[in-house]
């Protein structure tokens, strides 16, 4: 067992052990700074506040059995600016949003704007290029409900000479009118927005999550929006009530979301967790979930962005999260018509979510809708409906949801058209108290996905399973207990995969060109 310094700030350091349990540790541990004991902890990354700049630190980590030493330097800092400096009053009744804004703006280079205790009424936030903000403990940044203080980011924007565009608002994959979110980034690079406090959307079902999806004024705000931004972390904040999507990076790239609470309620609308769309180099680690949709939801652009920009969501890793409560854990798509390549999960915990895997995609997502190189290894699963989802027939939101074309289950000709589903693979995966089944893979006829592994996969079934659709998709009937359900497939590989408690035929496999199987069992 090993630990190592994954962050830090002039005021915080972040670490990560090793080999030393999935998002808590095998057992509690003490961490002691510079021979003095700073506190005790059972999660695996685990950040350690409240230091000073430019000090080196000997730290000591200490469990029953074990131990890990190392020495971490906190960052420089020239100044910190604290809010209530520039008239911020955090009394929960004045609107502080030009005081902290008058912060942002005036910090310089190195230094800190510092949100202290205190309730602070926000409506948007708009950040800067390298900045930090720290919402310290005790901090809640409380969003307001009345749509006319809020800003509008217009979707798309036309040129001078009608020759381009300038694209800012974004809603389910298309460029349409959104209200400014609480934290907004545009065009920004090199921010850390880190501490101990709140971002509290205050959304509720008699304001923002009333008639969810229609367009009064603009959509929806998110949490936080970061389009066409660089180098960004978000880290160990609790963001919740969310009007929308929590967090939405949207055409950014290298960023880290750390140790972050991330809570909604688990019947409000479309409150995604994170939802990555055409970024390129992400990183989530050590975050907690409980909401009421996807955990995390990887998109590439619903058609338009999807199919004249063609930027692909990419290299994507996913670590030390726990999933608790929410329609799928991780789920690609279905607004992916620029692609979704290189994504990775690993030493994760999904627990009483529909889902673990959800691929949704569907025929008119087009032909740079390709999902590639798709790696789940090392989870754990509890009460998961159905833990892995493939379905190349996905039947929510768009007009064309139940055509014929959409829901045709017989071969079709290949063109512009037409996605694919490449390279999946699935190893040392526990899956306990299923209920609907094991694994759901539909492929399409005309279209098969190419490679599919399980590799030491282990699935059993919940004592009184409550049946339900395994996909959403036209033609399939409620179930429970159904084994591992493959259709058009070119090559499945099955290692050491092992379904207990299923009702009748463990493993329905049809139409798959190549099957390789190894140690199975039922």
């Amino acid at each position: 067992m090993t630990a190592k310094v994954i962050f830090k700030t002039s005021r915080s350091f972040t670490l990560e052990w090793e080999g030393f349990g999935i998002y808590q540790t095998e057992q509690p541990y003490e961490i002691w700074l510079n021979g003095q004991k700073y506190g005790e902890s059972e999660k695996v990354i685990q950040t350690v506040y409240g230091l000073e700049p430019d000090t080196e630190y000997q730290v000591l980590l200490k469990a029953e059995g074990a131990e890990a030493a190392f020495a971490v330097k906190t960052e420089e800092e020239f100044v910190t600016l604290n809010v209530r400096s520039f008239g911020a009053k955090g009394d929960g009744v004045h609107d502080d949003t030009l005081a902290i804004q008058a912060a942002i703006c005036a910090c310089p280079e190195k230094g800190r704007v510092f949100v202290p205790e205190g309730t602070y009424r926000v409506t948007s936030l708009f950040l800067k290029s390298s900045l930090v903000l720290d919402i310290g403990k005790g901090a809640v940044l409380e969003g307001h409900a009345e749509r006319d203080k809020f800003a509008i980011l217009p979707g798309m924007i036309q040129s001078w000479d009608e020759q381009s565009e300038y694209n800012l608002g974004s809603w389910e994959g298309n460029p349409l009118d959104i209200f400014s979110s609480m934290i907004t980034g545009i065009n920004v690079s090199n921010v850390v927005i880190t501490g101990e406090g709140t971002l509290d959307g205050k959304a509720t079902e008699e304001d923002w999550w009333k008639d969810d999806r229609a367009k009064i004024g603009a959509f929806r705000p998110r949490m936080v929006f970061l389009n066409h931004c660089e180098n960004v972390v978000i880290h160990g904040l609790t963001i919740q009530n969310s009007p929308s999507w929590n967090l939405h990076p949207y055409f950014s790239n290298h960023l880290r979301f750390l140790e972050l609470t991330i809570l909604n309620p688990w019947d409000s609308p479309n409150t995604d967790g994170m939802d990555p769309e055409s970024v390129d180099g992400l990183e989530v680690a050590g975050v907690y979930f409980s909401l009421g949709d996807d955990c995390i939801a990887v998109k590439s652009g619903k058609y338009y962005m999807g199919h004249k920009y063609k930027v692909p969501s990419k290299n994507i890793e996913i670590r030390q999260c726990c999933m608790n409560n929410g329609h799928g854990a991780v789920t690609i798509g279905s607004e992916m018509a620029g692609g979704v390549y290189h994504l990775r999960v690993e030493n994760c915990l999904f627990s009483h979510t529909d889902r673990g895997l959800r691929i949704k995609t569907r025929r008119g997502r087009g032909k740079d809708a390709v999902v590639e190189d798709i790696r789940f290894e090392n989870i754990k699963m509890d009460h998961v409906l159905t833990p892995f989802v493939l379905n190349s027939f996905y039947n929510c939101c768009d007009p064309d949801r139940h055509s014929d074309y959409v829901k045709c289950k017989s071969p079709l000709p290949v063109d512009e058209r037409t996605p694919a589903v490449r390279q999946m693979v699935f190893k040392n995966i526990t899956a306990q108290n299923c209920h609907v089944a094991g694994a759901f893979l539909y492929g399409l006829p005309e279209q098969k996905v190419d490679y599919v592994e399980f590799d030491n996969v282990a699935v059993t079934y919940a004592e009184d399973p409550q049946p339900d659709e395994p996909a959403m998709m036209d033609d399939i009937e409620p179930t429970a207990k159904m084994g591992i359900f493959a259709e058009n497939i070119q090559k499945l590989v099955l290692k050491r995969v092992t379904v207990e408690g299923c009702d009748g035929e463990p493993f329905i496999l049809n139409h798959i060109d190549e099957i390789v199987r190894e140690e199975e069992s039922v």
